[in-house]
């Protein structure tokens, strides 16, 4: 019998995907975005959605299943929301991963998988939310991966909470794959180029191209924003992909940045996958979902050692 698993805060669509690769029948998918929820639709026509937000959540809807997968709001955990850290939206953000306790305790699933920014691991009420996940059953299995190890072509640091109902918490054994290169997805001969030397172009942005250059060559990528003051090389897996345009390319004496499609490949999401036609919001929804390719790495590494 195909094992059948519910989403929550299921986004674009990374966990659902990445279950579909690993074998997974996903019966039921929740967002509170509307636009999410379209997509993920679109992506995944069989599955019953939901648009609510999951505190409000009537758990009796939702259909008996195997497998949880959850990806809790990460904003308010994530070292990138910077200066609005003290915003009440944030608190707000930190409180979804509660959802996560109110379905498991109803349905009591094998197995649970919950991703997140591994600052989760520091949430002042962490040790309280493991607590309850003990108090119900659960044994849980931390993991900090990069999804690069597991086969997707990005750096990408993130928490894997794998949750059990057993003696004692089950720590996968995931084969450390050969790392994929930016190469495998960027394509030069696509985009919209403009010369770096483009009258009005940042110093700070000058600056690291100058550095990528010194280091690289005339070929690489950058990121656009944040602490990196140099480039990075396209023989390497791409940088973490944000929710916002990060990472240019520089070709010669031109630049652009990522295209939705280039960001979605980073990802690891097929080339099938349907996305709107604003780069924005395809990007904006790419940089929050979890890398299907990671997600089927650790769901049938789960599945194997249950």
């Amino acid at each position: 019998m195909q094992s059948t698993a519910i989403d929550l805060f299921a986004g674009l669509g990374g966990w659902s995907t990445g279950a579909r690769m690993a074998g997974i029948n996903v019966l039921w998918a929740a967002n509170h975005w509307p636009e999410a929820v379209k997509w993920h639709a679109e992506n995944h026509p069989t599955t019953a959605h939901i648009c609510q937000d999951l505190h409000q959540a009537d758990w009796t809807d939702v259909p008996k299943h195997d497998l949880l997968l959850a990806s809790p709001c990460c904003q308010g955990h994530s070292k990138a929301r910077g200066k609005t850290s003290g915003n009440p939206q944030h608190d707000a953000s930190r409180s979804t991963a509660w959802s996560v306790i109110s379905a498991i305790e109803f349905h009591r699933p094998p197995f649970a998988i919950v991703e997140n920014v591994a600052e989760f691991l520091g949430w002042a009420l962490y040790p309280a939310w493991l607590s309850a996940m003990n108090a119900l059953g659960y044994q849980v299995a931390e993991h900090v991966i990069d999804c690069a190890d597991l086969g997707v072509p990005q750096n990408r640091i993130r928490l894997f909470l794998v949750c059990t109902k057993s003696k004692s918490p089950l720590h996968l054994r995931l084969e450390k794959l050969e790392h994929v290169s930016a190469t495998s997805f960027i394509d030069l001969t696509a985009g919209n180029w403009s010369p770096v030397e483009k009258p009005g172009r940042a110093a700070a942005t000058l600056a690291r191209i100058t550095s990528g250059r010194a280091a690289y060559g005339e070929q690489f990528v950058f990121s656009y924003y944040g602490n990196t003051k140099s480039g990075r090389s396209l023989l390497r897996p791409i940088g973490t992909i944000t929710t916002r345009d990060r990472w240019a390319i520089v070709n010669g004496d031109k630049m652009r940045m990522l295209t939705a499609a280039e960001t979605l490949a980073a990802m690891s999401f097929p080339p099938e996958t349907k996305t709107p036609n604003n780069h924005r919001l395809t990007v904006h929804m790419a940089g929050n979902a979890v890398p299907p390719v990671a997600a089927a790495r650790i769901i049938e590494a789960a599945l194997k050692a249950a």
